[in-house]
């Protein structure tokens, strides 16, 4: 899908044509789009690194474009193994315009798409591909402060639990803070060696947005890395609790068993066809009863008073 955004009095808007100053944004495209942006000054190449799923962040300048590889996180649908992952996002800066290629549809874009940058100018393209950074930054830390809400649900389920369900649930949360780590370390080191090339110095607006920038970028490195060690820790510390959940229910059924067979044995005795005290007795059943009831009390009482019930 290719669609062309344009700023206008009232903000960016969707043309139906090609003009100097827009913005290309290209979803999954077909051949013949491939084709078009190719007309457009797009090398197929190019194309292909931001549609590779494993392409890592990086800068690449020449004389006609600046191409900037960038890693942003995106939400899997319910079914997918993990909640979370990462997927490049190529931005062609070229002398007329800005393109922006991706494999599919994401919350990133999608917010530029809604206007919630003022700043944000489809000519100014290097401002325009500063404001991509910023919100891709401010994507990460949202998506783990959601992370971290879910990983502390499941921490309360955990302390009741017997099974392994939730440390596998927290097993894919770990695989996603993995992702996050690598995405944003590559994105840190493309964002520095675009400073250093100094693309970003003719205006000082966009020096301080680039400051802006790596400034939230390193702030979810810090949170992922903060993530990553206390997931880390409670998924050790859980699975002793589960050990000891299934070991204290283990302990209260032996006991329980031992209890119930105290009637057992009593009643195994005077079962037995052979001459046993009592046995004329009108009141030998009673006294059975009776006996069966004690043991069965003292043993309760004994496993109580060593806490083995709770």
């Amino acid at each position: 899908m290719l669609t062309i955004f344009k700023n206008t009095e009232q903000g960016l808007k969707c043309v139906e044509e090609f003009i100097n100053g827009c913005w290309v944004d290209v979803v999954d495209p077909t051949p013949q789009e491939i084709s078009q942006l190719e007309e457009w000054g797009v090398h197929p190449d190019y194309v292909q690194y931001s549609l590779d799923i494993d392409e890592m962040a990086r800068a690449e300048r020449d004389d006609d474009y600046t191409f900037i590889l960038l890693r942003i996180p995106f939400e899997n649908g319910p079914e997918a193994d993990i909640p979370y992952s990462t997927m490049p996002v190529g931005i062609l800066l070229l002398n007329n315009c800005v393109v922006t290629i991706c494999k599919q549809e994401n919350e990133v874009l999608r917010i530029l798409h809604n206007g919630k940058y003022r700043g944000l100018k489809t000519a100014k393209r290097y401002r325009f591909a500063l404001y991509l950074m910023l919100e891709t930054a401010n994507r990460y830390l949202a998506l783990l402060r959601q992370i971290n809400k879910t990983t502390e649900a499941i921490e309360d389920r955990l302390e009741k639990s017997t099974r392994n369900r939730e440390v596998l649930e927290l097993l894919k949360y770990q695989k996603c803070l993995t992702y996050f780590s690598t995405a944003l370390r590559s994105n840190e080191l493309m964002m520095e060696r675009l400073q250093r090339m100094q693309m970003f110095t003719q205006y000082e607006e966009d020096t301080d947005l680039l400051e802006d920038v790596l400034t939230e970028n390193q702030q979810a490195i810090q949170m992922v890395k903060i993530a990553t060690e206390i997931l880390s820790g409670l998924m050790d510390a859980f699975a002793s609790i589960i050990s000891n959940n299934l070991n204290g229910v283990m302990k209260i059924l032996a006991a329980l068993t031992i209890a119930l067979n105290m009637p057992t044995i009593v009643a195994s005795f005077y079962g037995m066809n052979v001459s046993l005290p009592g046995e004329g007795q009108p009141l030998a059943f009673l006294f059975v009863l009776g006996v069966s009831v004690t043991l069965t009390a003292i043993a309760i009482y004994i496993f109580y008073k060593r806490d083995w019930l709770s």
